[in-house]
């Protein structure tokens, strides 16, 4: 018998147990406004389930990725963002978006939004929104008017749609680590690079679909005898992998590898500028250390902010990964531990309140502008603005010597170092075989690429005190390359003394602990939409910004900055010729003299925000 096929375990059938005798099931086929049916499971508390009698909320989320089982007698595992949520009485609603499993309609990868409507064909997923709130209010028995949001990732993507002219039923939201602007720095592209292995193993199960149907089963893609370096350095350029691996054309893996500049494919799908008429409470949630969407909630919490200057806006940020405020207990990620289980502290005592203040009117101190936890501490603050007022302005300069300071450099200091950077041989982003993307790389150790002569280390002398980062970092590098286009990976690292107190299995002394990471392919220097070539040794500007940051270098650790020109395959090989990337041929991946200055004229530095 299958693994697919095996009847639930033990635990598993008292959780389907439980939730059959408090909730009954019921599927609808809701009808948008141009004709289209979208399928919806919904689950309403069972008369004298729970002490609450209700009536209840409303708790939507919209997902692509199917709310099975199917079948009014079939029921999962859980509902709700967590367990407080179905042992206290929800009226819980999951749909299927338009073209995917059982709704019709044809799928658009994040439907561009239409603003105004000029008649009832034109449809976007704020109408549809609207249109599923408007049914389930009329059909749904035992409701109290109210309704909350909530989603992760691509669900996220579907709440931030849903609250744009929003009905005035919906009274609370949480868009949680939301898919907002897919090439800058969400899922797709970072600084222009392409996230080669995320995206090219996410689409291999993200397949059209014929609907309304459940989604036919595929046998998982296997790498073979090799590991995913050796994998996606055999293929050579990108589009191999359409022609040489997938066979059948995947339409939403093409879109995503040839629409390599910013676009009007990207442009339109940046759901922040749509961000208008937000009525409810918003509570955005993101994680530190999530490699897939950590730009998507500060940019949908920023935008809110800025269209919405009334509405109640909140931005959560924990030490997680993707979604790991979800999933897990939240007290690790790799080997970096931060004292406390604070998913569980997010569920119950930040989640859960805020639904049930807007939903149920229960009494719930109001949060603040801004609960982030900081690392390093490793304890929650909470701010009245992200980033706080407080935070100030400081340069770190790299030095000469591999030095990194708060000093500018001085004039009797060399100029510039510099590496060869070798397409043919790339930097790897771990330091072991894998077959997949690992969450914990997001804070792993980099003591194995400081080695490599590929990588240039700059770092601090171990610090006399505290120094806490709170926001975006911004490198602003001074370059030069014989090739005509070239990709700078920036990483700020957090170095542990070498007495550091080891707790195996894990050996943190000397630890090369990854912050944050980013990179910046040059050709994208001045323009996202218009990439221009390098001049072969011309001294060159490349200024960049990277996602936010809450973390404290402690007393007697360093701060490192490390360079280097990839980082596969996380990201796509810049071949180093100016060229159409996804295309390019043998010829054009070419080895590469990176020169990155730090002279009195020609510094080179990190921009940061430091609390007093």
């Amino acid at each position: 018998m299958s693994a697919c096929a095996q009847p639930p375990q033990p635990e598993s059938a008292s959780e389907i147990a439980y939730l059959r005798s408090h909730y009954i099931k019921h599927e609808f086929r809701i009808p948008m406004r141009d004709g289209v049916r979208l399928f919806t499971a919904v689950y309403v508390p069972r008369p004298g389930a729970f002490a609450d009698p209700g009536p209840y909320p409303l708790l939507i989320t919209r997902t692509p990725y199917g709310v099975g089982p199917y079948g009014e007698k079939s029921y999962p595992l859980a509902l709700g963002p967590s367990d407080e949520f179905e042992k206290t009485g929800y009226i819980f609603a999951y749909q299927d978006v338009r073209g995917r499993f059982m709704s019709e309609g044809t799928f658009m990868e994040m439907r561009p939004h239409l603003g105004i409507k000029e008649s009832p064909k034109d449809v976007d997923d704020s109408s549809d929104m609207y249109d599923t709130v408007e049914f389930l209010l009329k059909h749904t028995a035992s409701n109290n008017g109210k309704v909350g949001l909530v989603g992760m990732s691509y669900p996220g993507f579907y709440t931030s749609a849903g609250i744009i002219d929003s009905h005035p039923a919906i009274k609370a939201a949480s868009p949680q680590a939301p898919l907002t602007d897919l090439f800058l720095s969400d899922d797709a592209y970072h600084g222009g690079a392409f996230m080669l292995a995320d995206n090219f193993g996410f689409y291999l199960g993200f397949l059209p679909m014929h609907t309304p149907t459940t989604k036919t089963p595929h046998s998982p893609f296997r790498f073979g005898a090799q590991d995913m370096y050796s994998f996606y350095l055999s293929i050579g350029a990108t589009s191999n992998l359409e022609t040489k691996v997938l066979h059948d054309p995947n339409p939403y893996f093409h879109d995503q590898l040839i629409h390599d500049t910013y676009d009007d494919y990207w442009q339109s799908r940046d759901i922040s500028r749509h961000l208008t008429d937000v009525h409810c409470a918003v509570m955005t949630v993101a994680g530190w250390f999530d490699g897939d969407d950590l730009a998507g909630p500060f940019k949908t919490f920023h935008s809110i902010d800025a269209l919405n200057p009334d509405a109640v806006n909140t931005l959560v940020v924990g030490p997680w990964n993707h979604g790991g405020w979800a999933h897990n207990d939240g007290d690790q990620l790799g080997d970096v531990e931060f004292g406390s289980k604070t998913s569980l502290f997010f569920r119950s005592q930040i989640q859960f309140p805020f639904f049930e203040h807007y939903l149920k009117n229960k009494a719930s101190a109001p949060l603040p502008k801004a609960y982030v936890f900081e690392t390093g501490t490793n304890v929650w603050h909470k701010y009245d603005s992200w980033p706080p007022k407080i935070a100030i302005e400081r340069t770190l300069y790299l030095r000469a010597g591999g030095r990194l300071s708060f000093d500018p450099p001085l004039a009797s200091e060399d100029d510039h170092d510099q590496y060869v950077s070798d397409p043919g041989r790339p930097v790897p982003f771990l330091n072991f075989n894998f077959s997949d993307v690992p969450a914990r790389y997001v804070d792993g150790d980099q003591r194995f690429a400081s080695r490599r002569p590929d990588v240039l280390v700059y770092q601090t002398e171990p610090l006399t005190e505290d120094l806490t980062i709170a926001g975006p970092v911004a490198p602003q590098l001074r370059i030069a390359s014989t090739g005509t286009d070239s990709d700078f990976v920036v990483k700020l690292i957090d170095v542990y003394p070498d007495d550091y107190h080891d707790s195996p299995p894990a050996h943190m002394a000397g630890y090369q602990q990854l912050v944050r990471g980013e990179p910046m392919r040059a050709k994208f220097r001045d323009s996202w939409e218009r990439p221009q070539p390098l001049t072969p040794d011309a001294i060159t500007k490349v200024n960049f910004s990277m996602p936010d940051i809450n973390h404290t270098f402690l007393r007697g650790h360093r701060i490192m900055v490390q360079i280097q020109s990839s980082w596969f395959p996380l990201t796509d090989r810049n071949p180093q010729t100016f060229t159409d990337i996804p295309f390019a041929k043998p010829e054009q991946f070419v080895k590469a003299t990176e020169s990155i200055y730090h002279s009195p004229t020609t510094p080179s530095s990190l921009d940061i925000l430091v609390l007093p």
